[in-house]
């Protein structure tokens, strides 16, 4: 009898993400290895990532564009700190002039990645939205690169707040902020003072009747310019491509000068960030009570405030600050633990983001699912305990690209070993005595609430996850692959705890 089953289609590379990362990876392996079949597969239904998906007032970057957009593209608009709407539109951009939008698979999540070490490959399961439910088929792959990022982005941070049901108006979360939510002449309760409630406090104010920003704790907050006068220069006299490497170099030196200006010198900073707010406010109480943090200034991330948008919304009586916690919601609002209730109309829970460890994939080897947790990150990019898989990672303290395009262009540089030496799979092989930190190294909420189930990194090169570019750029690509990473010829060679 005639065996008439159809094996699964085979791809050398699965980009998981059609994000800013995504887009960037597939450029890098097209570029680097233009022989290598690849597919991009996204979940949703567009490209873009978090800038496609969240469309709440004043989406924007919290970071410059020359260093958050790509080394190869140059970013041409006019302003440095750019809005959503034009940073998805030079994601677009990037992926149709480099053919990488023939590549994306829209509406396939990945739900299950298997390795087997017998064939020395992945077995994706992929489910798609089909009309009468979810369907499901197959892939395999040699090599998994993850560029989903580290958020869940189906479901938020969304504390349980008591007597939300109570509450006669509307609540509203930014993650799925509805498109015709109309806040004109509306009184507006912001709840968090992170990057995205310092985003949607000025630009709620242009309409509402007045908005609140509801915080537990103080954040450091830094105005910065909006466009980079001296970047406008320097265009002006330069060529396009050139022009964008020296700017892109001018502002990785000062963010890495600030952040270690920082770091060094808490107390120096704190004075300087102070003194930068009290200026616009001219209220040195008001920025004593609700614009100095406990924490020193890079315990967690900096906000940026663009032009001084959000101080400035103060100044004019559009915005208030509250500094306190939340007793209860009532039908007219939020009463507070101070006994005083903030009226309302709309209530923003702009609580934060939840993690998921690189979009939800639960790798396995073999059928035995890998315990993320008890695995190590190989610079910033492989995990122990998983052949041919890769992820990409961000920094906290810098622009996300500029670590991520250093991944993947880590990556190639494994393709090429892979080719060079004849194994058809490589796993990073761990240190002795490595002493276990966490992957992210930064005391946020968000990150603390669920960092534990994560990988780990080491107190060492290769395993410590650096946040300095500047070292990254020097040593990552110099990396000798063969004293790290192990190949992996046949199952019998391969353990589980890498």
């Amino acid at each position: 009898m005639t065996d008439t089953a159809v094996s699964p289609e085979h791809l050398d590379v699965v980009i998981v993400g059609a994000g800013l990362s995504g887009i960037g990876a597939a450029y890098r392996l097209q570029t680097e290895h233009p022989h290598r079949s690849y597919a991009v597969l996204e979940a949703r239904a567009d490209l873009g990532g978090t800038w496609d998906l969240f469309r709440y007032p004043g989406i924007r970057s919290d970071s410059d564009m020359f260093t958050l957009g790509y080394p190869f593209k140059p970013w041409r608009a006019a302003r440095s700190i750019a809005d959503g709407a034009s940073i998805l539109d030079y994601i677009r951009e990037t992926a149709v002039e480099n053919g990488i939008d023939r590549h994306i698979r829209f509406g396939s999540r990945v739900i299950g990645a298997d390795w087997s070490s017998a064939r020395a490959r992945w077995q994706l399961t992929i489910a798609h939205e089909g009309p009468d439910g979810p369907e499901l088929s197959t892939l395999t792959c040699s090599f998994l690169y993850a560029c989903a990022g580290y958020y869940d982005y189906q479901q938020p941070h969304d504390p349980q707040f008591p007597g939300r049901a109570e509450f006669a108006g509307t609540i509203v979360h930014p993650q799925f902020w509805p498109a015709d939510l109309d806040v004109r002449d509306q009184r507006v309760v912001v709840i968090g003072s992170g990057a995205t409630a310092v985003t949607l406090v000025p630009n709620l104010a242009a309409e509402a009747a007045h908005v609140t920003m509801l915080q537990r704790s103080p954040t450091w907050i830094s105005p910065v310019p909006g466009r980079d006068k001296q970047a406008d220069k320097i265009r002006g006299l330069l060529p396009a491509g050139l022009a964008h490497r020296v700017i892109r170099t001018k502002n990785i030196l000062f963010n890495i000068g600030f952040y270690q200006y920082c770091r060094r010198r808490p107390a120096a900073a704190r004075k300087l960030l102070t003194g930068l707010a009290t200026r616009i406010l001219k209220d040195e109480n008001l920025v004593a009570r609700h614009f100095t943090p406990d924490y020193d200034p890079w315990d967690q991330r900096l906000c940026a405030a663009p032009d001084a948008d959000f101080f400035k919304a103060l100044k004019k009586g559009k915005a208030s600050v509250v500094t306190d916690h939340i007793d209860s919601f009532v039908p007219e609002g939020v009463r507070l633990a101070s006994g005083q209730t903030l009226p309302a109309d709309i209530i923003v829970t702009a609580t934060g983001l939840r993690l998921l460890a690189f979009g939800g994939i639960a790798p396995s080897v073999d059928g035995k699912q890998v315990d993320l947790a008890d695995q190590f990150v190989w610079q910033g990019a492989m995990l122990t305990g998983l052949p041919n898989f890769a992820i990409c990672v961000g920094y906290t303290n810098a622009s996300w690209t500029l670590r991520a395009d250093l991944t993947s262009r880590l990556v190639c540089k494994v393709l090429t070993h892979l080719d060079r030496t004849g194994a058809p799979a490589v796993v990073p092989e761990p240190g002795r005595n490595l002493k276990q930190h966490p992957l992210l190294d930064l005391n946020a909420g968000y990150i603390l609430r669920s960092i534990a189930a994560f990988p780990r990194q080491g107190d060492r090169h290769p395993w410590r996850v650096r946040q300095n570019y500047l070292l990254d750029a020097l040593l990552t690509l110099r990396t000798d692959l063969g004293k790290t990473l192990r190949p992996v010829q046949r199952v019998r060679e391969f353990t589980h705890n890498g």
